[in-house]
Order: C-alpha cells, then structure tokens, then sequence
C-alpha cells in the first residue's frame, strides 16, 4: 500500500531570495504621478486578486494622498474556479480590507466585467462634470493588469479598440500614457483614463512576498531563479490539490524529479536529450498563470483579516539603503 503524500507545511529557502525591483521608471513613474494630481479627480487602484494583500503598495497611500479611489481586484479568473464557495468566502474577507474606499472585482480576460466600473464613474455625483472632462488614472505595481483593464474599459465603454500595450512581463508601461476616453457623456465632459508604469516597492522585508510577486509576473522571470520560483509553486500546489500535475508526476515535494519529468514529456531538452531544467521551470510556472496548475490565491487572508482585527500595524516602507544598515545593526547586537 502506497505511503499518502504529505506536502511540505513551511517552505524553507528565503536566504538567497533578492528583495528589491525599483527601477528608475517607477521612482520617475511616482514622481510625475505625485505632480499630475492636482488635475487628476479619480484614481483607480489596481491589485492582484492571487496577491490582494502582498500586491498592495503603501507607497500609493503616501504619493495619492486623499484623492478618490477604487480599488480593482485583476485576474479574478486565476485566483478561484467562478462561483466557487472559495470565490465567494475570500470576496467577502477581501471587502473588509477595503473601509476606505470601494471594492470591485475583475477578470483578466472578459471585457464584460468592467461594465460595474463603468457604471460606477458613470453615476459617482462626487466626481465634477469639468468641461475638459474627467481624469482617471490608473496606478498599481508591475503587471498587474492595468493596461488590459484600461483596453476592456475603451472597448466596453465606446467600443473601441485597444489604446495601450500589454504584455506577460512588467516594464511594457514605462511613461504615463495619454488620456484614453472610456466613457462619452452628451455635455462632452467625457470620461479619460491614464495609464501608467507599475511601481514596486523600494524594498520587500518578507522574502515570501517578493516570492509571491515573483510567481504572479510582478517583476521579471530573471530577477528570482526559475527552478527556485518553480518549487515556491510546487509548494502551494500541494496546498491545494497535488493531483493537477499528475499527468507529469505523482505527487511530491521534489522539483527537480518533477521538472525532469515535465522537461522529458513537453520536451524541453537540451543537447543529447538532457532536461532543460530551467525552461522547464519557467513553462511551468506559466502554466500556472494561465489558470492551467489550479486556481488559488497566494496570501493568507484569515492572517491578514487577525491583524486587521488586532489593530497592528504593517511593516513601513523602507529603502534598500536603510535595511542593510538595520541588518548590520542587528548583527553587531551582543547575543543574550
């Protein structure tokens, strides 16, 4: 009789995880940002439904200050099978993260589901009909699905084609955009969204969250090895359901038996038929993306939901700068 599978309750390697991705465009990205707000009347906050916690970017709440927000959750799809018992309990955790502003929900794909934004800015009596009409902008970290919202909202709103460039990766927005009208209003003050490049985090402290990021497309495939990435994955798969790669494995907390096999059966192989471990790893992992390795969502929403009811607080922003200075702080400390 077979042993039953148990999967792995903690993931243990962080050490070499990088936690840093701020390039030059996001500080630039939030600087102009900051300047254009004065002729701004809406902002549109964009984060991931896989991640809706780790894709939150304090630093939003600083640069935006107290202008109108709605917070988009993108790429509903991925994150849970459509109305599911698992959708409809972690919409209604999500919601209660959200007391200071509007919560919406949005696939990655289907042009129908921006109509409840669409309305939303349509009859918001706060927002002034200006003769130059309204501006949107669109903000969020890197890829995650502004520039596809904003070309589901052109072609839902005045059936339009798509205005913006989008891509797997991050980086494809590296300047803001010129305004795109989504809605026509008879008075000719119109609706207008901006997009603009994602902005990242000066510095991640949690080597899990740059992880999660890593895995949901928010910084480049190079920045975190691909069959170190591909095991985080494994790791939550098991979570869920280790029989979604049983075409290629039975299940186990192994990745490099797992990649082999995958490798060999998509062939994936490099020279003299040797498993291409690590294009193995990123085709893996976009398999996941694609909604094809299980819908789930990465973050713990019930530990999210406790500190919420606690009361504590995040940890704040800091730079890359002042964290190597507090580990070499923390090092010189005399141990007790």
């Amino acid at each position: 009789m077979a042993a039953t599978f148990v999967p792995r309750q903690v993931f243990p390697n962080y050490a070499s995880i990088p936690r840093s991705y701020f390039l030059g465009h996001h500080r630039a990205g939030l600087r102009k940002m900051q300047n254009m707000l004065s002729s701004i009347d809406y902002v549109i906050e964009c984060r991931d439904y896989r991640v809706p916690v780790t894709s939150m970017n304090p630093m939003f709440e600083e640069a935006l200050g107290k202008t109108r927000r709605l917070v988009v959750y993108t790429k509903r799809d991925l994150g849970a099978e459509s109305g599911s018992k698992a959708q409809k309990q972690a919409e209604k955790t999500i919601r209660t993260f959200n007391k200071n502003g509007d919560s919406l929900f949005v696939s990655s794909s289907s042009r129908m589901d921006v109509g409840t934004i669409l309305k939303h800015l349509r009859d918001d009596s706060g927002i002034p009909e200006r003769l130059v009409g309204t501006r949107v902008m669109v903000v969020g970290m890197p890829n995650v699905g502004k520039s596809t919202l904003i070309n589901n909202l052109r072609n839902q709103g005045v059936g339009k084609a798509k205005a913006v460039r989008t891509g797997g990766q991050p980086g494809i927005t590296r300047k803001i955009a010129s305004p795109v009208k989504i809605i026509e209003r008879e008075n000719g003050s119109h609706v207008y969204v901006l997009d603009t490049p994602g902005v990242f985090m000066p510095y991640v402290p949690d080597a899990e969250n740059m992880l999660k990021l890593a895995l949901c497309g928010c910084v480049k495939d190079s920045v975190i090895a691909p069959v170190t990435l591909a095991d985080y994955l494994l790791y939550h798969i098991n979570l869920n359901d280790a029989q979604v790669y049983q075409r290629w494995s039975s299940p186990t907390n192994e990745i490099m038996p797992l990649l082999n096999d995958f490798a060999r059966q998509t062939g994936l192989l490099a020279k003299g038929g040797i498993p291409n471990t690590e294009l193995a790893a990123l085709h893996f992992i976009q398999k996941w993306r694609a909604g094809d390795l299980g819908k789930f969502i990465l973050d713990d929403l019930h530990a999210e939901e406790q500190r919420l009811l606690e009361g504590r607080e995040r940890e704040p922003i800091i730079s890359r700068t002042q964290a190597l200075k507090a580990d070499k702080l923390s090092r010189k400390q005399p141990k007790l």
